[in-house]
């Protein structure tokens, strides 16, 4: 039941974001792995319909900001406001306390309001004025960003990149799709919101069943090669964490449960591969290939 009620997810927010079937996909795999998602594109592709509709299908809680020069880390997290009559403070609290937050261009905020949400990523909890604050669970960030060579941006500091667990791009659509946009003439405002085809329990045995998918000990290997090939000298990006590690292993999990299996095979690992990585290695190039994919080139499936 729940790998069915996977695919009528993306089926449904498919009905909103057009001849993006993998992308959706990457979102969806990102959310049941428990990971964050970083969407990078240029402005008015989709990004931020796409993560209104993820929260839309999967019932969440949602809240959006707009991050701009002047936010600060209060307008996020919220604080603590003095009341005269009843001689206490009082917490206010800010849109991060939602179950999906959308972090809407987050590279145009400063450092130190982007940092925010470094305690709130990892911890599920935020801090104000000394005391810690549980966030609603299940908690996703998705933030979105414009590429780094657009004017009024801060490029996320590699400390806060790794903390997302993928990093996609929607990409223009293909003419068909475009057409299809076109010929509607409703806004997406004025169309009626997605249903929520789960609910916060379906949610949470969604997210539990992919934590049970079975991940053998030659699948653990052949990600611990990919890895360590990053770590090697000669290598010119950045070497993968262990955090980055993990979340290829539970990224291949989430997708091998879409995919309506029990098990992680090589192919789950190569799909989720890029999105992984790629925003913690680099992007340069080298001829047609990024770094992520030359790993996955020169790294075998099995061990020589």
């Amino acid at each position: 039941m729940p790998r069915q009620l996977a695919s009528q997810i993306l089926s449904h927010v498919n009905q909103l974001i057009l001849g993006k079937e993998h992308q959706v996909k990457l979102a969806l795999t990102c959310l049941l792995a428990k990971g964050h998602l970083l969407i990078e594109d240029l402005p008015g592709m989709g990004k931020t319909t796409l993560a209104h509709g993820l929260a839309q299908s999967l019932g969440m809680s949602y809240q959006r900001i707009q991050f701009t020069s002047d936010l600060l880390p209060a307008d996020i997290v919220g604080l603590s406001i003095f009341d005269p009559k009843t001689q206490q403070f009082s917490l206010h609290k800010g849109p991060i306390f939602s179950q999906l937050l959308l972090a809407d261009e987050i590279n145009r905020a400063s450092p130190k309001a982007q940092s925010a949400l470094l305690e709130a990523m990892e911890e599920h909890q935020v801090s104000i004025d000394g005391h810690s604050h549980q966030l609603p669970e299940p908690f996703f960030v998705i933030a979105t960003q414009n590429p780094v060579f657009h004017a009024g941006t801060y490029p996320l500091p590699e400390s806060q990149l790794d903390r997302f667990m993928m990093k996609i791009a929607i990409g223009f659509p293909d003419a068909d799709a475009e057409k299809v946009l076109l010929q509607n003439s409703t806004s997406r405002f004025e169309q009626p919101p997605l249903s929520a085809m789960v609910d916060n329990a379906q949610l949470e045995k969604m997210m539990a069943a992919v934590q049970a998918v079975h991940c053998s000990d030659a699948i653990i290997d052949y990600v611990i090669r990919l890895c360590q090939f990053t770590r090697e000298e000669g290598f010119t990006g950045q070497a993968l964490s262990p955090r980055a590690s993990k979340s290829l292993v539970n990224s291949a999990k989430a997708w091998a449960f879409i995919e309506g299996r029990e098990h992680v095979i090589p192919d789950d690992v190569q799909a989720i591969f890029i999105s992984v990585t790629e925003h913690r290695i680099g992007q340069q190039v080298s001829g047609q290939q990024s770094l992520a994919q030359q790993v996955i080139e020169q790294v075998a499936v099995v061990a020589s």
